[in-house]
């Protein structure tokens, strides 16, 4: 178990070290890691909005993980790695798109409760 969480800490580490993608949403989760405290108004709904983030953190990770991959395994022009990327690509935007509709959604409870 400890070879496996150094393994991930490396990782992790390496993720803020070469993806920007990755660092950027880093952040984005720090800033609002608080605001789900005040923008949640029971542990579940807390717990959503953090699991959002986390979700849209574990998506880019697997995206960075497939790129890495494929220009390892080719850096000509192909048309599967480009569509392997670009599905990654396409599944970071829909962890994006489903935190920011939790986030809304939570928040507009929050500021009219009767809507």
């Amino acid at each position: 178990m400890l070879n496996a969480l150094r393994y991930s800490m490396q990782g992790f580490l390496a993720a803020v070290k070469y993806e920007a993608a990755f660092r950027q949403e880093l952040m984005l989760a720090v800033v609002l890691t608080p605001c789900a405290f005040w923008v949640g108004q029971s542990g579940m709904q807390i717990t959503l909005l953090l699991a959002s983030l986390l979700l849209v953190l574990i998506v880019e990770l697997l995206n960075s993980a497939i790129e890495a991959v494929a220009d390892a395994v080719s850096l000509e022009a192909n048309p599967l790695i480009g569509r392997a990327k670009d599905l990654g690509s396409a599944a970071v935007m829909l962890s994006l798109l489903t935190s920011l509709l939790m986030w809304l959604a939570l928040l507009v409870n929050r500021l009219h409760p009767f809507l």
